[in-house]
């Protein structure tokens, strides 16, 4: 800087004005040779390892490529730079040379940051990462990382030593314990909720625990707060989200279905064999046609192979009003056009209970809003209601004053 202001001293520039002068030039020296070191570093630098990342048969280096790890790493030559530029400012070289420091402790976290993101992608492209995973174990590195940068940052500005600012913080770590309990384990489960993706604004989450069974509005350090469909407000403490099991709907939100889980109880005594004008009237049934002529060939030929004696049903195979209902409610199903055809689609039976046999849908609709949700189900099981009765179903329910009083008049 002396060179610069001796040269415009020669020039005839006054002398006060030669000193100013001459820090605004060296500052924007500096900041050329900083911007032009950055570009090298991006554009030049960065394209060649690039280039040899991507030509190369390793795919470790893939993940570092992706985690912008390389990238990161040009932001530490400009405070470099501005590091060694320091002495040329007397006057203010400490607090360039603290702030300098302090920038490439800061960069250092962000690329070890990544660098450990990095390697559990990598480990992840291995099986055993699916019975071992490593995430949590990653996971307090970066937090014993991150502790360890903000002490050697903080170090580095007041310019004392580590061990100083060790020494205070356990000191006052059962203090900050006591005193910012709620605080410290928000920040913890916040930490994990973000970093493990767990819930955010906007997630329809369910609680039981707490009464929650809504929307996500807002989250917080100390708690979730939760729109319940009543329109309600549940505030739910952070840490509860890592502690306590809750589900989150976003998954469901997400797939585009909705499921349908729901059963038909079926009176056993309303069950029996097909006679021949039963099979008659499914013939003339949109979605059972082609499964009765099916059906029918496939039993008469096992029949004839095996030498069976059809003229008694119990013998060999034979339809059966229970088997032909459960055909066409999946007929029906795989027909209707608020059922979601790419998701898992069947119609089976449970355990028979006191209640009779469960004939249990389970499909997935095509929208997940609730009303429509709501509608597509009801139709669905209002027509099952309504033709049960047509295949010699009866449906089991338990008996009410109704039922009672017509068998007492009869």
């Amino acid at each position: 800087m002396g060179y610069i202001s001796s040269l415009l001293l020669k020039f005839g520039v006054d002398s006060t004005l030669a000193r100013y002068l001459s820090i605004l030039l060296m500052v924007l020296l500096i900041v050329i040779i900083c911007i032009v070191a950055n570009f090298i570093t991006k554009k030049v630098v960065i394209r060649i390892i690039t280039k040899i990342v991507n030509n190369s048969k390793f795919q470790w280096d893939n993940m570092l490529l992706e985690r912008k790890v390389f990238h990161k790493l040009s932001h530490i030559v400009p405070p470099i730079i501005i590091y060694y530029f320091a002495p040329t400012f007397p006057s203010f070289q400490y607090l360039i040379e603290k702030g300098a420091g302090a920038y490439l402790i800061i960069m250092g976290l962000i690329i070890i940051n990544g660098s450990l993101n990095a390697m559990n992608d990598i480990y992840q492209t291995y099986e055993i990462s699916k019975t071992k995973p490593v995430k949590g174990y990653i996971q307090v590195v970066k937090i014993m990382v991150i502790t360890f940068g903000v002490i050697m940052t903080i170090a580095n500005l007041i310019g004392k030593s580590p061990l100083i600012l060790l020494s205070g913080i356990g000191a006052l770590s059962a203090v900050f314990m006591l005193v910012f309990r709620d605080s410290l384990l928000g920040l913890v489960a916040g930490i994990q909720l973000s970093t493990n993706d767990m819930v955010k604004v906007g997630d329809w989450i369910e609680m039981p625990k707490y009464g929650a069974n809504g929307d996500i509005i807002d989250i917080s350090l100390n708690t979730v707060k939760v729109q319940n469909f009543d329109k309600t407000i549940t505030m739910i403490p952070s840490y509860a989200l890592i502690s306590d099991s809750f589900i989150n709907w976003r998954g469901m939100q997400a797939s585009g279905g909705r499921r349908i889980k729901r059963s038909l109880f079926i009176d056993t005594n309303s069950i029996s064999f097909c006679t021949e004008e039963m099979i008659r009237d499914f013939k003339n049934i949109h979605y059972l046609s082609d499964y009765i002529i099916s059906k029918e060939r496939e039993i008469a030929a096992y029949n004839t192979k095996n030498n069976i004696n059809s003229s008694n049903p119990v013998n060999g195979r034979a339809l059966t009003n229970i088997g032909v209902f459960r055909a066409y409610i999946s007929n029906y199903l795989q027909n209707h056009p608020g059922v979601n055809q790419k998701m898992a689609l069947m119609v089976r039976q449970l355990a028979p209970s006191e209640h009779g046999l469960p004939m249990e849908i389970y499909a997935f609709t095509n929208d997940i809003t609730w009303d429509i949700y709501e509608s597509v189900q009801s139709d669905i099981f209002d027509h099952l209601f309504a033709v049960a009765p047509k295949f010699g179903i009866q449906l089991f329910q338990s008996p009410s004053g109704n039922d009672l009083k017509i068998f007492a008049d009869t």
